[in-house]
């Protein structure tokens, strides 16, 4: 285990909307420190979406694709007695933002749309507005917590 807490990096607002989850995001979408190529998908995606969002603004689906995405409960696996038990426990603020971003990311990566641009545009649509694949691994992960509410007394 750590002797220290590992200090939390700040990250610097992004350029065009002043916004910290957009440069997370952009983060986490990079590949092999290409910042250059994963900014161009982002604002990409955020701009294709002003096109087919309607009254909307891409900066303000993206925000409501994350809150909807972010989990509140999982569960972790508890060794009691031989046993190991999924014990649902409730996810901190930091974790919800890292795993909305890392789910809707991977979902899109894994879209049948011809460019990441497109890919991503139409998976935050999607998690806007409650549906697609990063919204089906929210609620299976919500399902696995309460089907194993039974657990929760294994908390530490």
């Amino acid at each position: 285990m750590r002797r220290r807490k590992a200090p939390v990096r700040e990250v610097l607002p992004d350029p065009i909307y002043g916004n910290k989850v957009i440069t997370k995001f952009i983060n986490s979408l990079m590949y092999d420190g290409k910042k250059s190529t994963a900014t161009t998908i982002m604002y990409g995606a955020l701009e294709a979406i002003d096109k087919k969002g309607g009254e909307k603004k891409g900066i303000d689906i993206f925000n409501d694709a994350i809150e909807n995405i972010k989990p509140l409960l999982e569960v972790k696996s508890r060794r009691v007695g031989g046993a190991t038990y999924q014990v649902p426990v409730e996810v901190r603020p930091a974790r919800q933002q890292a795993l909305a971003i890392r789910w809707i990311i991977s979902f899109a990566r894994k879209r049948s749309e011809r460019t990441m641009i497109d890919k991503l545009a139409a998976e935050l649509l999607d998690a806007a507005n409650s549906k697609g694949a990063s919204f089906k691994k929210k609620e299976d992960t919500y399902k696995m917590a309460e089907a194993n509410k039974a657990f929760a007394h294994y908390r530490w």
